[in-house]
């Protein structure tokens, strides 16, 4: 190889160095500048794991020393990893609500419930049914029992079976001892014995039992 052959050749590799180093530069330069990138923060695998899981638990909870409901269910879990912590009932769950005085204000049972500690909040899914002291029987695929607002409420359809009559809405808001309620936009009261329909205007009837209803758009 000639001596101007050999030189072609060496300016050649140069040039090829120099524009792989640009490259390798262009590339490196964002990270090694002041900016630093934001990066979410990761995931790790006991972020979505249960800090706790308990299998057939039957258990009294209480809050500032006075035992507020009781708890039956097969399988509870607690992730307070999580954004908002809650606790799952996944398997189902039987809640008796106390009074003061450790009388059962209600009682209810639900497929699934979640409680969300820091909002103090219950949200009951599929098949909720709840008995208060009347005996009034509730029932509903969607229900939530804020603790610090003291109310009990729905937007799903709800059946409400008393002694004498059923009656049946969309949309249900009531207190926690379910003793006054009222149910909006109702479909209908049916009396137990013939479950034929009455005229849904009738406030004698309806005040006695702490009922309003209402038709709300």
């Amino acid at each position: 190889m000639s001596i101007i052959d050999k030189r072609k050749t060496y300016l050649t590799f140069i040039n090829i160095t120099a524009a792989f180093l640009a490259a390798v530069m262009f590339v490196l330069f964002p990270a090694c500048s002041g900016k630093e990138k934001k990066l979410a923060d990761a995931i790790s695998e006991q972020d979505t794991l249960p800090s706790m899981k308990s299998l057939g638990v039957s258990t009294l909870i209480s809050d500032s020393g006075i035992t507020r409901y009781k708890i039956v269910t097969e399988e509870w879990a607690i992730f307070d990893k999580k954004n908002p912590p809650y606790w799952s009932f996944e398997k189902g769950v039987y809640l008796e609500k106390f009074d003061s005085l450790f009388h059962i204000d209600a009682s209810i049972k639900a497929d699934t419930a979640y409680y969300f500690e820091k909002k103090k909040l219950w949200e009951l899914r599929g098949n909720v049914q709840i008995h208060n002291q009347k005996g009034d029987k509730f029932d509903t695929q969607q229900l939530f029992w804020d603790e610090k607002e003291k109310k009990i409420y729905s937007d799903k359809f709800i059946q409400i079976a008393q002694e004498d009559k059923i009656i049946t809405g969309y949309g249900f808001e009531s207190n926690q001892e379910l003793t006054e309620y009222q149910i909006f936009n109702n479909t209908g009261i049916f009396t137990i014995e013939d479950k034929a329909p009455e005229q849904s205007n009738k406030p004698d009837s309806l005040q006695q039992d702490s009922i309003k209803i209402e038709s709300k758009q």
